[in-house]
């Protein structure tokens, strides 16, 4: 083999290489937008839910409506 032939070989395969690696970054990158569309919608949810949660809660306190009037009224 002449140093021009092996040369021209190990540039083919970096070119191989970094093709593989776009490939893998795409790949990744469409992951990665997946789970933040993912975390975003569970994150809504949780939002939701706890605005729902705060809205059944009941308190041990009753509201100034719901008391009864002290016995020397």
């Amino acid at each position: 083999m002449t140093i021009e032939h092996d040369l021209l070989q190990r540039i083919a395969e970096l070119e191989t290489k970094v093709a593989f690696q776009e490939v893998t970054i795409e790949e990744l990158n469409q992951a990665l937008v997946h789970h933040q569309f993912a975390l975003d919608k569970l994150q809504t949810q949780v939002r939701h839910f706890a605005e729902k949660l705060q809205g059944v809660q009941s308190s041990n306190v009753a509201s100034l409506a719901e008391e009864t009037p002290p016995p020397h009224y």
